[in-house]
Parts: structure tokens; C-alpha cells; sequence
């Protein structure tokens, strides 16, 4: 039986803001290299469809109609700063609104295969553009094609969503989308908005007066590595999912939370990555049914971490083990270098220990991240019926 649907084409590489540009689409060229490479497409547990674009409808349960023709008349060439288009983070380019709808379109290609049973697990690996808002576009982000893919599965019967983010970046589109919807739980794992983009993301961001408790912020102090940011994700991730039971989880994996990462100011290793992903599959596993849409997000180490990354979450979620000390393919490496992207890695991981102290072995008031942990148990678990106190 397949494992994981992979919705791919080479049009995915149309959501290119142009050279220079952090976005830049070698990112998913380079990890879809990589797991041609590594043999892992052509394993019978992957199944790859190109995606269709998503029509104006799915487009318009979660952005407003006079974004969206913003959108189409920016990529005519018409910039409108107010909604986000036309600026230095979203610059013009001519296939905006196609190449961001196909980008939704297979986030929702991959939810409908995962809800309606086909395989039990898909990834995107050119979604997770998780900072657009309803009425505007921010940090790279045209259309929330996460929003669009929970809003499917809302409409097509699911109750329950667990949406978790890990990207360095707070996922505040995503959370905002569902803010006060109490059939979905956001979980964000990121970078403190007092250091960071978008400045917002805090303990005390719970969600609406209909869903308190359905927001869930861990903001992290610069420089968190590998052990304390794990510890983060599992001190609220495990509780909040066997509380919540949700019925299909939902991630985000931007891979800019790496120490190579030119945009942000974490240590979190690619090793570490991989085992967050691990930890989100393993919820699934034990509480969703296995049902589980992953998704890429920011990166911005292009010919290292980001495809590295994301080659591994497709292979975890396809039941293929590559483990940290598995070589690069030779001409994998050839493709980065060529690019001028080189040196590029040897192996498929940093040979990092992933080992936590977890959170079950107690809170330690001298540890700044433990604290920020408790800042946000206290804040959000009581709304979900969780003691903030205890380890479940």
C-alpha cells in the first residue's frame, strides 16, 4: 500500500519572487533532486500527482474576493502595497496568482488523499506559506494554502484539526484563519516575535472567545538548540494532541530554524528537524489515526538544510529510514555546487544528539526556555481542560 502522496511538478517552481529573492525556488528543486537521487520516489510507498491550481471558490473560504483580485491584477503588473503585493518582501512577478493557487491547490490535493483514505500521509513540500491573511499578503506568503487545506477538510467533515508549526517564524496566518474556531488547535513552536517576524506569537495568544485554548505559542529565545527546542514541542504537542484527539494532523516544516540560516537567530540542527517530524508522525500514529499532512515553509539555507530537511520528512512519512549518516548522493552534491551553492553537504544529517530531558522530568525555573514553556502551559492549557502543572 502507498505510504505518502507527493504532489509535485516543475510548476511548483513558478512561485520564484525573482533573483535575489530569499524565496527562491531552488529550495524545492534541490529536495525533489535529493530524494530522486536517494531512490525514494521510485519506491512503491510514494505515489506522485501533479497538482491542479485551486479555483477562486476554495480560494475564497479563506481570503477575501477583493484580495484575491488584487492578486490577479498584481500579476499584470499592478502592485498594491496596502494588501502586502508590490513590496520588498512580495515583489511582482507575472505568475502570482497562478503559481500561488497551484501551490494551495496541492496542499489540497494532499489533504483530500489523506481524509478520504487513499494514503495515510502526503507532504507538499512547496506549501506551507504560512504568514497570508485573509485580506493581505506578508513574509513571502501570497495565498495560505495551509488555511485552504484545513478549511477543505473542515468543510468535508473533519472536527478536529491539530495544526503544528515548527518553522522558526510564528504561523500566524494559519492561526489567525482559525482564531476563534474551536475545531482547530494551532500549535507554534518559533523564534520570540520580540526578535523576530512577524512580532506576534506570544504565551498569551490563545485564541477567540469562542476557542480559548485553541491557540498555542511557545515563543523561544534566540539561539535555542537542538535538546531545549525539542523539549518545547514535546512539552506542549503531546499533551495538547491526547486531550484534543484531533482526527488529521496538519504541519508545517519551514527548515529556517537551522544555524545556516541567514534570516533568523535559532541553532536547531537538521538532525533535530527530522526528529520534531518524527514526534508530529508519532502523534499522528497515536492519536489522528495516522492521518497526516505535512507541508515545507520557510528555509532560506537552500542547498543545505532546507532540501536536506524536507527529503527526510518525505522519507519519514513514506516508512523509509536515511538516517542522519547516509551519504549525499555524488551527483546530488554536483547539482548543488553547480548552482553555486557548494560546498555541499556529505551526509543527510549534522550527526547531532536528539536525546531531550523530557518535559515529564520536570520544570527547572533557572532554564529560560522551561520558562517560556510554563508561560504557555499556564496561558492555554487551562482552556483545553489540561492542568499546566502536571506532565500530561
Amino acid at each position: 500500500m502507498a505510504q505518502v502522496f507527493l504532489p509535485w511538478s516543475p510548476d511548483l517552481l513558478g512561485y520564484d519572487f525573482g533573483p535575489g529573492h530569499p524565496m527562491a525556488p531552488v529550495r524545492m528543486r534541490l529536495a525533489h533532486q535529493l530524494l530522486t537521487d536517494l531512490g525514494v520516489l521510485d519506491r512503491p510507498e510514494v505515489i506522485q500527482a501533479p497538482p491542479v491550481p485551486a479555483d477562486e471558490h476554495l480560494l475564497a473560504a479563506v481570503h477575501d474576493a477583493d484580495y484575491i483580485r488584487a492578486v490577479q491584477a498584481a500579476a499584470g503588473g499592478r502592485p498594491d502595497p496596502e494588501r502586502g503585493l508590490g513590496t520588498m518582501d512580495n515583489p511582482l512577478f507575472s505568475a502570482m496568482h497562478q503559481a500561488s493557487a497551484l501551490v494551495a491547490g496541492a496542499s489540497v490535493a494532499g489533504a483530500r488523499e489523506v481524509w478520504e483514505g487513499r494514503v495515510p500521509h502526503a507532504v507538499n513540500i512547496a506549501g506551507g506559506l504560512h504568514h497570508a491573511m485573509r485580506h493581505r499578503a506578508g513574509g513571502f506568503c501570497i495565498y495560505n494554502d495551509v488555511s485552504v487545506a484545513i478549511q477543505w477538510l473542515l468543510d468535508h467533515g473533519a472536527t478536529r484539526v491539530l495544526y503544528v508549526d515548527v518553522d522558526a517564524h510564528h504561523g500566524d496566518g494559519v492561526e489567525a484563519t482559525f482564531w476563534d474556531d474551536e475545531r482547530v488547535v494551532t500549535i507554534s513552536v518559533h523564534q520570540s516575535g520580540d526578535t523576530l517576524y512577524p512580532g506576534t506569537g506570544f504565551a498569551h495568544e490563545i485564541g477567540g472567545p469562542n476557542a480559548p485554548g485553541s491557540a498555542v505559542n511557545v515563543a523561544l529565545p534566540p539561539g535555542v538548540d537542538d535538546k531545549p527546542w525539542l523539549r518545547a514541542l514535546e512539552a506542549v504537542l503531546v499533551p495538547v494532541a491526547t486531550e484534543f484527539e484531533p482526527q488529521i494532523v496538519v504541519s508545517q516544516h519551514g527548515a529556517d530554524a537551522h544555524p545556516r540560516d541567514p534570516l533568523t537567530e535559532m541553532n536547531v540542527s537538521v538532525d533535530a528537524q527530522v526528529a520534531a517530524a518524527a514526534m508530529i508522525a508519532e502523534v499522528a500514529r497515536e492519536h489522528a489515526g495516522d492521518k497526516w499532512l505535512a507541508t515545507g515553509g520557510g528555509g532560506y539555507d537552500v542547498g543545505s538544510a532546507v532540501p536536506r530537511v524536507w527529503a527526510r520528512v518525505v522519507a519519514l512519512a513514506a516508512g523509509v529510514d536515511i538516517s542522519a549518516d547516509t551519504p549525499t548522493p555524488h551527483a546530488w552534491r554536483s547539482l548543488v555546487e553547480s548552482k553555486g551553492l557548494g560546498p555541499a553537504p556529505q551526509t543527510m544529517g549534522e550527526g547531532a544528539d536528539v536525546s531531550i530531558r523530557s518535559w515529564v522530568d520536570g520544570y527547572d525555573p533557572a532554564d529560560a526556555v522551561d520558562r517560556a514553556i510554563m508561560a504557555t502551559r499556564r496561558a492555554a492549557f487551562p482552556a483545553l481542560g489540561l492542568e499546566p502543572l502536571t506532565a500530561w
